[in-house]
């Protein structure tokens, strides 16, 4: 069982964990970037909170990136968020 997600200060990144064909992937998007992308409506929402209300879209975004080939910690960028990413 993995840890929840969790707001990593040193890299100011949220780190969370994909199951992907049966392991845990880890995985890590910028706060910028889910600010950028998700546009919360208040600029002092956690990013921990974006992360969960967008959680599907941002394990999607790691799978399609494993899927291509990265390994393990998989940095999601603005660009893996794309609208329309597929």
């Amino acid at each position: 069982m993995s840890q929840p997600p969790f707001f990593h200060e040193a890299t100011d990144a949220v780190r969370f964990w994909v199951l992907i064909d049966g392991a845990l992937i880890g995985a890590s998007v910028p706060r910028t970037t889910l600010q950028i992308r998700f546009k919360p409506p208040t600029s002092s929402d956690d990013p921990v909170v974006i992360y969960h209300r967008h959680a599907a879209d941002l394990d999607a975004a790691v799978r399609r990136r494993v899927a291509a080939g990265s390994i393990e910690p998989v940095m999601l960028r603005e660009y893996d968020l794309r609208p329309g990413a597929v």
